[in-house]
C-alpha cells in the first residue's frame, strides 16, 4: 500500500474528526467567524474583507455581542498574517469564543490546509461554525455499479469507498436446456430462446433505472459479473444503454448469484477497482489475518502490546478501527513527580481506582488527555509506520473490532511481547473498543 494512498485516508478521517468537533461549538451571539479561502486567492483580498467586516461590527448596538464579533475578527486577522500566501490547497480558518461544557467562555482558532484544493469561499460569522464545506473534502471514492446475473436472477449493487449497498434484485425461471419428453425440440428452442430475450432485456431496462437518472450517469464504471452466459449476451445486446456500456470495467465469472455473489464479485474485481477503500481495506486485513492464522510471530493487537511494539519501531503497518473510543491519559504521580501514560475506554474512566497509583494507591493528577486515535494520526510517522484506519462495515473488519480490539499491526520483526499475558485479551473486559 502506497504511502500516500494511507495518507489521504489518513487525512480524510482528521476532516471527519474535525468536523465532528467543529459541530459541537456553539458560542454567544455570532462570535464565531469561518472563513474559507480557495487556491490561488490573494492574502490582501482577505485583509482588507477583514478590514470592512471589522468596521461594519464596529456599528453593532449590542456592546457584548459587538466586543465578541470584532475580537473574534481580529483573532482571525492575526492568524491571517502568519501567511505569507495562501496555500496550494487553499485554507480554512475558524475562529472564535466558544461556550464550554462548565459554561466558561473560551477562545478557539482552527487554521489549516485542506489534503485537496478546495472550491469553497466564504466568509461567515454566526453562533455556530460553517462545516458544511468540509464535506465536500471526503466525497473523493467514486461510485461503481455492479450487475450480478445468472440463471436464476439479476442484483444490481453499488460500491462507494468501503460502503457497499444493493440497489435491487429481481428472480426468474428459465426454461432448461433439456426438453421434457412430448415436446416439440424446435418449438422448445424457440420458447427459451425468447425467455432468454425477455430476461435480458428486463435486466438492461431496470439497469437503466438504477444506474442513470435524467440524462446522468450515476456511477463511474460497471462491474458485470455472473455464472453463465447471460452477462456477456446483456454487455453485447443493442438493448442494453450505450452509456452503461461504455462505463463497462470488466466482466467476471463468479459460483454464486444474489448477495454471495455480490461479495465475490467485489472481491474479484481488486485490481480494477484498487482505488476503492472497501477492497484495501479487506486486502489489509485478510493480510493481518493470515499472519495470526499462520502464527508468524509478526503480528500484535491490544492497546498495551500495539503501542509497546510502537514505541520500539517494530511495527511496520499500524491497523486502527476508526470508531476507537479510547483516551490517552498522561498522569503525574504528585509524591514522586513519575509520569506515564494511561490508555482508558469509556467504562474504565468511570472507574475512578484507575487513576491511582497501584502500588501506594496515590491519586494521579491528569497532566493532559486526547483521543488516541487523534494522537495516533499525529504521531505515527515518527516512527516509520504507515497507518491503516478501517471500518467494521467488512466481515474482516467485524472481526478485527470484535476478537482483536480494534487496534493492531504487522511487525517488521518479532518481538517479545511477553510482559502481558496475550491471555489477557480472552476477558472481553479487556477488548479496547
Amino acid at each position: 500500500m502506497a504511502t500516500d494512498e494511507v495518507d489521504e485516508a489518513v487525512e480524510q478521517w482528521k476532516i471527519r474528526n474535525l468536523i465532528e468537533k467543529l459541530s459541537c461549538c456553539r458560542g454567544n451571539g455570532t462570535s464565531m467567524i469561518t472563513l474559507l479561502i480557495p487556491p490561488k486567492s490573494q492574502v490582501s483580498y482577505w485583509s482588507r474583507l477583514l478590514t470592512d467586516e471589522y468596521g461594519t461590527a464596529s456599528n453593532i448596538k449590542s456592546r457584548v455581542n459587538r466586543l465578541s464579533v470584532l475580537s473574534a475578527i481580529t483573532s482571525t486577522q492575526h492568524k491571517l498574517k502568519e501567511f505569507k500566501q495562501i496555500p496550494p490547497n487553499g485554507l480554512c480558518v475558524y475562529c472564535g469564543t466558544i461556550v464550554t461544557d462548565q459554561g466558561k467562555d473560551k477562545k478557539v482558532t482552527f487554521a489549516f490546509e485542506p489534503f485537496k484544493p478546495m472550491a469553497a469561499k466564504l466568509y461567515h460569522c454566526d453562533s455556530k461554525f460553517t462545516v458544511e464545506p468540509l464535506k465536500n473534502l471526503l466525497e473523493s471514492d467514486a461510485t461503481y455499479g455492479y450487475i450480478i446475473m445468472d440463471g436464476n436472477g439479476t442484483l444490481w449493487g453499488t460500491l462507494s469507498g468501503n460502503v457497499k449497498n444493493v440497489l435491487h434484485s429481481i428472480s426468474v425461471e428459465l426454461p432448461k436446456k433439456h426438453r421434457r419428453g412430448g415436446q416439440s425440440s424446435v418449438r422448445f428452442a424457440r420458447l427459451r430462446v425468447e425467455a432468454r430475450h425477455n430476461y435480458v432485456r428486463k435486466v438492461a431496462e431496470a439497469s437503466t433505472q438504477q444506474f442513470i437518472s435524467g440524462d446522468k450517469v450515476l456511477v463511474a464504471g460497471i462491474i458485470l459479473a455472473g455464472s453463465a452466459g447471460l452477462k456477456d449476451e446483456l454487455r453485447k445486446s443493442d438493448l442494453f444503454d450505450n452509456r452503461l456500456k461504455k462505463i463497462v470495467l470488466q466482466s467476471i465469472d463468479v459460483s454464486y448469484g444474489g448477495q454471495n455473489g455480490f461479495n465475490q464479485a467485489i472481491q474479484l474485481s481488486q485490481e480494477t477497482l484498487r482505488d476503492v477503500k472497501y477492497v484495501k481495506e479487506k486486502k489489509m486485513l485478510t493480510r493481518y489475518m493470515a499472519e495470526v492464522a499462520q502464527d508468524t510471530g509478526k503480528y500484535c493487537f491490544g492497546v498495551d502490546h500495539t503501542l509497546r511494539a510502537f514505541d520500539m519501531g517494530a511495527i511496520d503497518i499500524l491497523i486502527v478501527w476508526d470508531n476507537l473510543t479510547i483516551t490517552r491519559y498522561k498522569v503525574k504521580n504528585p509524591t514522586t513527580g513519575e509520569e506515564e501514560y494511561l490508555h482508558l475506554n469509556k467504562e474504565q474512566i468511570k472507574n475512578e481506582t484507575n487513576f491511582k497509583d497501584k502500588r501506594t494507591g496515590v491519586t494521579l493528577d491528569i497532566v493532559s488527555k486526547k483521543n488516541l486515535l487523534e494522537w495516533i494520526t499525529e504521531n505515527y510517522k515518527t516512527k516509520q509506520a504507515k497507518l491503516s484506519i478501517v471500518t467494521d462495515r467488512s466481515q474482516q473488519g467485524s472481526q478485527f473490532v470484535k476478537g482483536f480490539g480494534g487496534i493492531g499491526g504487522i511487525l517488521r520483526y518479532q518481538i517479545s511481547l511477553e510482559e502481558d499475558s496475550f491471555d489477557e485479551m480472552d476477558d472481553k473486559d479487556d477488548f479496547w473498543i
